[in-house]
């Protein structure tokens, strides 16, 4: 099969990446390709196609376990394994573990936090009249939520934020490795702080504590690898999903005034905004642990395999006028937390927060409106978002 150099498409990808997605997939659900930014030489399966995607995702013979096929990635050798990078038996039983700490239960405790933490933020960002909600509200929110979720120390909150940014949206090799160098230090001595300072009510703590009927604990690498996925996973997305979400009411006037008039159609939009523009692009990588066929393409042991969920999303054979943002659709299915045992564990607390942001943005601001263009998107194929979103109200 033909070798796509999609660093060819990377000012496309960056601005437009449904546009190239949708010619790709008219040859084909799967293709051969070469990432943007990717070493010469290098090359990786991209599945385009919704049906093709959904079973890739719960494929277990995609591994997520890249040591499987000798191949590790930085954050596994400086951070720890968590579950992102994590097989059957040694998934199912960190999920296991930290299933016992983070439940639905715990999740809906916040949501009175969740809306204090808007209402304050609101307080403080509208009588300005105008301003950037990506700093504003869809970045602190989500920041603030699992920071406290987790026991995190209000005074490190702001350079995580920097740190957090370069690791999914990374602007250079030696960047990327620094970031993750000072999280990897700064996770160590935050889990023996919390060690040292004994019970506390907060996730990581439990976390800490959290021991299987058999005894069986998470380890110091373990619980780094944990709080780093949390923390990262359990805040990025969020931001993308309230930047993207209001950007795409803002630009389609008519589905903005549909929901203003009827807010009981909230829910429904969240997901919408999960499949039309989703918080992430592409999942993370994929490795065949023996040759298989993935919409009739032959994948070969040992090659590597990105599922485009963005991509998946805007596939006509699933969704009606997939490029259409329509909040009353039936969005059920979409892939925006995955599919399969990697389902994302933070899932109901970002709808939570996405719907809590949203709703009370939209009754405290309605004559909310773009004020200039969006920043830059981020870049790279791993998430979706912009830098920044100016608006006025």
């Amino acid at each position: 099969m033909e070798r796509i150099d999609l660093g060819e498409y990377a000012e496309e990808l960056l601005h437009d990446p449904h546009a190239v997605y949708a010619r790709l997939r008219e040859r084909g659900p799967v293709h051969r390709v070469c990432p943007p930014g990717a070493d010469e030489g290098y090359e990786s399966w991209l599945v385009v196609g919704y049906e093709e995607a959904r079973a890739a995702l719960a494929d277990p013979r995609l591994a997520k376990d890249g040591s499987r096929i000798d191949v590790r990635f930085l954050d596994e050798d400086l951070i720890g394994r968590h579950l992102l990078a994590t097989d059957p038996p040694q998934h199912t039983r960190l999920r296991g573990l930290v299933a016992r700490a983070f439940t639905m239960r715990r999740v809906e405790r916040l949501r009175p936090r969740v809306q204090q933490i808007t209402d304050d933020l609101l307080d403080e960002m509208l009588p300005a009249g105008r301003g950037d909600l990506i700093g504003s509200l869809a970045y602190p929110l989500p920041i603030t939520v699992i920071c406290e979720l987790l026991g995190v120390p209000e005074m490190d909150r702001d350079g995580f934020r920097e740190l957090s940014t370069e690791v999914v949206a990374p602007t250079s090799p030696q960047s990327e490795y620094d970031a993750v160098v000072r999280l990897a230090g700064y996770l160590t001595e935050l889990i023996e702080d919390k060690r040292r300072a004994g019970p506390a009510d907060d996730l990581l703590s439990d976390l800490i504590r959290t021991t299987a009927e058999d005894g069986d604990r998470l380890s110091a690498e373990e619980l780094r690898g944990m709080a780093y996925l949390l923390l990262i996973a359990g805040h990025e997305t969020t931001v993308n999903l309230i930047g993207n979400g209001v950007l795409a009411l803002l630009n389609h006037p008519g589905q903005l005034a549909a929901l203003r008039a009827d807010m009981g159609l909230l829910d429904g939009a969240i997901e919408e905004m999960l499949r039309y523009e989703g918080p992430v692009e592409t999942a993370t990588f994929r490795y065949a642990t023996e040759a298989l066929r993935i919409g009739g393409t032959r994948i070969e042991q040992g090659e590597h395999v990105m599922v485009g969920l963005g991509a998946a999303h805007r596939d006509g054979d699933r969704y009606a006028e997939p490029d259409r943002f329509d909040i009353r659709r039936d969005s059920r299915g979409h892939l925006a937390f995955g599919h399969g045992i990697h389902y994302c564990l933070g899932a109901p607390l970002a709808r939570l927060e996405g719907r809590t942001a949203i709703g009370t943005l939209l009754r405290r601001a309605p004559a909310l409106t773009l004020d200039g263009h969006p920043g830059d998107w981020l870049p790279g194929l791993l998430m979706r978002g912009v830098r920044s979103l100016p608006v006025r109200w």
